[in-house]
Formats: structure tokens, sequence, C-alpha cells
């Protein structure tokens, strides 16, 4: 994804431009993009080549991944504080539960593996 144009001495030597590609590399990592999907994006030396669909794809995803985050912590939040006498009796944290092992079957599904 990067390379060197040169070395001098022991020294590899990379162009100016390598800072913005590890930085596009950095970003998408961040985001949560494959090297694999990263890769084709970095296009040529000189300009990137990003799919803008692949963006508005990994957006989606996340915008999922918050919601079923902030549901989780919600729920966590409740059964702290819950005044029934077993977590199990409490209705909000039994969603939770149900919640959680769906989020684990749809992942592993997503993997071709089956839920553990």
């Amino acid at each position: 994804m990067i390379r060197s144009v040169g070395r001098r001495g022991l020294r590899r030597q990379f162009s100016p431009r390598v800072l913005e590609r590890l930085a596009l590399i950095t970003l998408g990592r961040s985001a949560g993009f494959s090297l694999e999907e990263i890769a084709p994006m970095l296009g040529d030396a000189d300009r990137p080549d990003i799919d803008r669909q692949a963006l508005n794809d990994k957006a989606d995803e996340l915008d999922r991944t918050a919601r079923r985050l902030i549901a989780m912590r919600d729920g966590l939040r409740h059964a702290a504080v819950c005044s029934a006498p077993s977590h199990l009796e409490c209705p909000t944290f039994r969603r939770l539960m149900g919640l959680a092992v769906a989020d684990v079957s749809r992942r592993s599904r997503r993997r071709g593996q089956a839920p553990r």
C-alpha cells in the first residue's frame, strides 16, 4: 500500500505523499474498513480512488452499530437500578439478553459460522 522510492544507506526513502496515504489508511481502519477494502481506494500514487458507495454503506453499518450499542447501554443502565428482585424477572433485562443473543447469531451468520 506504500512503497519506498529509494534508499539512502540503510534507510528507505519515501515520497512526501506517503504520509497522506498513511492517513487515508488510518482513517479507513478507524471507520472499520479492512486493508483489503482500503487498498483499491488508495488508487495510484497521486490520487486516491475512494468508492463513495462503500463510504455510504460503511456509514449505514456504523449507524446500525451505534443504535445497537445505545440500546445495550440503556439496558445496562436500567439493569443497574432495576427494582426487580432478580434481573431475570426484569422484562427490560430479558429483552437485553435477547438482543445480545440475536446479535451474536447475526454476526455468526455473516461469517458463515454456527452461533456459539
